[in-house]
């Protein structure tokens, strides 16, 4: 595969949809479709000469040599001389991706926590704070109100340092209207129908760039598959755990949103005991088995700090760790019930999906290590296919900061479709 097809399918899975084909409606359409070309190939491709671009483009040296000009007055690529170990004369000069001063700001609403996150076009953090919250009980309006100060805060670092963001990717459970901005379902926060963009937009003003709306596991579904493409890896599951179990599909390299863009309920699969009710109103869904309030019911009575809220929920999952490497035997039988479930539904999904990485996010990447073993195993004895499908079964390597920084690279896309944007 070239990488400019390379950076097609990564443009694919961001938009969820394939790529438009622009129409040519004028030099400045051409030129247009062009930076964004350039721009994603050094994303996606990495640094290289002039005439490499041409090569890897199919475009004119004259042609690249322009763009090239443009992008580095749009603060967006910088040129840099380097010479190869061993090699004499005038070093060779590779364009870079930078975009220092251009960033994406993803905000992740949890059940326990709120994360902002703002990144660089050349994926340097510019910005980062996580807040403890209680979601569901502070209120729609209380979590809006605490986000957008959080952005106000992220803003104002942004433009104390001269950094300007060019949009905002907000990040919630449940199911999402992303048309609308509104949060049209999250059970684990009790919302219904709350117009998230909307309210942001009316408490920061002027101030507020952009503002997008996206499922949380959708988000960091990017985010994971963004990490893993130099692997070749195209066909991927996200599975983030918390209060509530979604799922990001990624399939041929696009993000699947289904029909009404509802796809990667699976927590809601009947997969549990009907003894156990979900907070959906029904009962016997998958996370009441794997969800992280099934894990802590099972490992500690409720007067159990493990239990309280008011805990970091890091710190209660690393007391959670302690106890099960100290050999305490109910968080054992906690987690390998955890275990048994996740390889049961990952199962599921691998038949149905033949995805060749599943990625465990969330709370399971704190404590997945502990599990993975029973949870590949399962896979292995459950997936028709020979040798459970080819499916892999890893730990996210972002946790709880995937849908955040998801987020934020769904915001720069604007960028890496019209370069142009980065000075409005």
């Amino acid at each position: 595969m070239s990488t400019v097809e390379r950076g097609e399918r990564e443009e694919r899975v961001r938009s969820g949809a394939e790529a438009a084909v622009p129409v040519a409606d004028g030099r400045g359409a051409v030129r247009r479709a062009n930076l964004a070309v350039l721009l994603r190939l050094l994303r996606d491709a990495g640094p290289r000469s002039r005439a490499r671009i041409a090569a890897d483009t199919g475009l004119p040296k004259p042609t690249v040599t322009a763009l090239v000009a443009e992008l580095t007055a749009l603060g967006l690529v910088r040129e840099g001389p380097v010479r190869r170990e061993g090699s004499v004369g005038r070093p060779g000069a590779l364009v870079h991706l930078d975009g220092r001063d251009v960033v994406g700001i993803g905000a992740e609403i949890s059940t326990s926590y709120l994360r902002v996150v703002a990144l660089g076009l050349d994926g340097a953090v510019a910005f980062e704070r996580r807040t403890a919250l209680a979601a569901g009980r502070a209120g729609a309006e209380t979590v809006l109100d605490l986000a957008a100060a959080a952005v106000r805060d992220c803003l104002s670092a942004l433009g104390a340092s001269g950094a300007r963001a060019v949009g905002l990717t907000v990040a919630a459970p449940g199911v999402v209207d992303a048309g609308r901005g509104t949060v049209l379902f999250a059970p684990a926060l009790g919302w219904r129908d709350v117009p998230v963009a909307g309210g942001l937009r009316n408490r920061l003003g002027a101030a507020a760039p952009d503002i997008a709306v996206e499922n949380d596991a959708k988000a960091g579904a990017i985010a994971e598959y963004l990490r893993v493409r130099g692997d070749d890896v195209h066909d991927l599951v996200c599975v983030t755990g918390e209060r509530g179990i979604g799922a990001g599909i990624v399939s041929g390299g696009r993000l699947l949103r289904g029909a009404a863009g509802f796809a990667g309920e699976v927590g809601h699969m009947p997969l549990g005991s009907g003894a156990r009710a979900c907070v959906c109103g029904r009962r016997g869904c998958w996370e009441t088995v794997v969800g992280l309030d099934a894990l802590l019911s099972e490992a500690a009575d409720g007067t159990d700090r493990v239990r309280d809220d008011a805990v970091p929920l890091e710190d209660r999952l690393a007391e959670l760790r302690r106890r099960a490497e100290a050999g305490d035997p109910r968080t054992g039988r906690a987690l390998d019930g955890v275990a048994a479930g996740l390889g049961v539904g990952i199962a599921l999904l691998a038949d149905v999906l033949n995805p060749a990485v599943v990625t465990l996010g969330g709370y399971f990447s704190h404590l997945g290590d502990l599990m993975l073993d029973g949870v590949r195993a399962a896979v292995r004895d459950r997936v028709m296919a020979p040798d459970g499908g080819g499916c892999q079964v890893d730990l996210s390597e972002l946790g709880f900061g995937a849908a955040a920084r998801g987020g934020a690279q769904l915001a720069l896309d604007a960028v890496y479709r019209d370069p142009r944007l980065a000075v409005r």
